[in-house]
């Protein structure tokens, strides 16, 4: 039996029911930290999680990597899209002046207008949708616990494994010393 383990810890949530003592301040906590291999876990307040002095968080840069790979490609698409509506748009608008120029200037005058109010429309919506698209700052779910209190957990889980064996070796027959038999000799 090892008890060691990485000093990686992964931030999970709880359901309330299942809520326990945080172990820094015994407060109750959703919060449950744990290895990647289920070796230790322990409950902890969210509040514990951004001290610096705890632990610090562990950020995947794979992860953060293709998640704004991904971020860009869908920018991207949506700015192809919003282009070859304008295309679209333009000529359209250039097929019906052909077919149009037999009609008054006023009509020109309208349809310039509309234009314009498009753009107008376009732009506004472009500020709403930068506006909805800025991405929320997730909070790290792996951290690293600082040296001491890694110890910490190392030793409480040697004391827990160390107490098991004892109370495996007294539950055998054997452990302790019989009661004599025979009478003692003169």
């Amino acid at each position: 039996m090892s008890t060691q383990f990485p000093n990686v810890y992964t931030h999970r949530k709880v359901a309330e029911a299942s809520a326990r003592a945080c172990d820094i301040c015994y407060k109750p906590s959703t919060s449950v930290l744990i290895t990647p291999d289920k070796k230790d876990f322990f409950y902890v307040c969210p509040v514990h999680l951004k001290d610096k002095n705890f632990a610090t968080p562990k950020i995947d840069e794979e992860a953060v990597k293709a998640k704004r790979e991904k971020e860009l490609a869908e920018e991207t698409e949506k700015l192809k899209k919003e282009y070859e509506e304008r295309q679209r748009k333009k000529k359209e608008k250039e097929s019906k002046k052909k077919d149009d120029k037999d009609k008054d200037k006023d009509k020109d005058r309208d349809d310039k207008d509309a234009k314009d109010d498009d753009k107008d429309k376009d732009k506004d919506g472009n500020e709403k949708d930068e506006g909805t698209s800025t991405p929320q700052e997730e909070e790290p779910r792996v951290f690293e616990l600082k040296s001491a209190f890694y110890q910490q957990r190392l030793l409480k889980k040697r004391q827990a494994e160390a107490a098991k064996r004892d109370r495996e070796r007294v539950s055998q027959p054997g452990y302790f010393p019989s009661v004599p038999r025979d009478m003692p000799s003169k």
